[in-house]
């Protein structure tokens, strides 16, 4: 494995600068030259690597200090690269930007904390929209602000026209950043958003896939694609081995096959999260709630993480037989792990849509967005968790739980309010885990999913 994988962070001041599409761009032009290029996120978001993952052809991953350890993030950076040419990791917020914890320092999580822990030149996008001469003394600021972040070079976008461009770049002289390209001001490169940001990729199919092509022709006429992989080969050796899922686990016998629900409904996975219950024993399969009409074949336990249930809380009720089969999963007590989406999809009704029934929770959207990491304790044992764990994971929804807690919760916040449900065989709440950060939830899961099985294989033995 070479641990010296060329790569760049793509960064900007602030939110709205046009990160994802530059990046998304970046990712496709040079995936268009022929390059194996892999695609990163800081952050916990699931939509942003989306678009880049769609543009490279290979899963975009995320890279999170709060969700993961520091100590991870290397590892399963070289893990997400491996057979790459290049990588390209898209940065959160403004550059600087990061948790806002008491458990931590300010930056932590921020992208300037990742791009240190990578060793990995910054190219910064500025919107150049509003200003002209002014942007020197913004990128000289950011290029100052932190000497162990080393900013290797600026992308202008949403440049005006050529005399616009040409000050820019005149201003930029003096601060001692190359700029690396300018993208023009393009209002049909914009992609469509909905309550909880971008509408994912893995939803729009065909239009995401124009978009994402356009983006990389845009990209390509406008940066120096040249110049940004030389300074890519920059970066030095990382000395650390690959993050190995098989190395944090130890597997289960039995192979029980477990579900992980997908489709347009439920678009919000990290792949860490599968690769570990396959490395800790389990088959892993995929249900579409909108198209499949039952659970796989055998299907031993269930994952339903996040995504959209909201936007197609209708298709999902009209699919009544796997509802039911759901239903009859949790009944006979087949292991259930629910985040977020599957909270909605577990409740009684969703919008005063019947969902699965298999919580007595009501379920419905909300004006009010709930957005951060949080810290987190487990107060009982679960098919999950032991009664005393520690996660850290992150919440992201308009949507609210009446009640938000059961008799067992399945978390208690640091702030110490109880949120989330464990019910015999079933763990729902809102919040979302990267089990990268606690591969022992995977290890958990498959072995409560194994013992049936097991049970059944030996009952079966024993009537032969």
């Amino acid at each position: 494995m070479n641990s010296a994988v060329p790569r760049v962070v793509v960064a900007a001041p602030s939110s709205n600068a046009g990160k994802t599409s530059v990046t998304t761009g970046l990712v496709a032009a040079l995936t268009a030259r022929g390059l194996a290029v892999s695609p990163h996120k800081v952050g916990p978001d699931y939509i942003d690597p989306g678009y880049a993952g769609l543009a490279a052809g290979r899963p975009g991953r995320n890279l999170d200090p709060w969700l993961c350890g520091e100590e991870r993030i290397a590892p399963l950076f070289l893990h997400g690269a491996r057979g790459a040419d290049v990588a390209v990791v898209e940065g959160v917020m403004g550059l600087f930007d990061g948790a806002t914890h008491p458990e931590v320092e300010p930056g932590f999580s921020s992208t300037a904390h990742v791009a240190r822990l990578l060793r990995a030149p910054v190219v910064l996008v500025v919107d150049a929209s509003s200003q002209a001469r002014s942007v020197a003394a913004l990128v000289h600021g950011f290029a100052t602000f932190d000497p162990s972040v080393r900013l290797g070079g600026v992308v202008l976008n949403r440049v005006g026209s050529d005399r616009h461009e040409a000050i820019l770049r005149e201003a930029l002289g003096a601060a001692g950043v190359p700029v690396l390209g300018a993208v023009r001001r393009l209002a049909e490169l914009g992609t469509p958003s909905r309550h909880l940001g971008l509408v994912p990729a893995a939803e729009r199919s065909a239009e995401a896939l124009a978009t994402v092509r356009r983006l990389g022709e845009v990209v390509a006429g406008g940066v120096d694609l040249d110049a940004v992989l030389r300074l890519a080969r920059t970066a030095p050796d990382l000395h650390v081995a690959p993050w190995d899922p098989a190395a944090e686990v130890t597997p289960v016998p039995g192979r029980p096959r477990i579900a992980v629900a997908g489709g347009p409904a439920f678009t919000f996975g990290y792949a860490e999260n599968a690769e570990l219950l396959a490395a800790a024993g389990a088959e892993v399969v995929t249900v579409d709630p909108l198209r499949d009409e039952a659970l796989p074949e055998g299907t031993a336990g269930l994952v339903v993480g996040g995504g959209f249930p909201e936007v197609y809380a209708d298709q999902l009720s009209a699919n009544t037989t796997l509802r039911a089969d759901v239903a009859a999963l949790a009944a006979r007590g087949g292991p259930v792990a629910a985040e977020c989406a599957g909270l909605l999809y577990l409740s009684r009704e969703l919008d005063g849509s019947p969902m699965c029934g298999v919580l007595d929770v009501a379920t419905a959207m909300t004006p009010r967005l709930t957005l951060g990491y949080r810290a987190a304790v487990a107060p009982a044992d679960s098919v999950l968790a032991p009664a005393g764990t520690r996660v850290r994971g992150h919440e992201f929804h308009r949507t609210h739980a009446l009640p938000a807690a059961g008799p067992t919760p399945a978390w208690q916040w640091s702030a110490g309010a109880p949120e989330g449900f464990v019910a015999g065989s079933v763990h729902a709440s809102y919040l979302h885990l990267h089990w990268a950060g606690s591969p022992a939830l995977a290890e958990r899961l498959v072995a409560a999913c194994a013992a049936p099985v097991r049970a059944d294989r030996s009952e079966s033995h024993a009537h032969r």
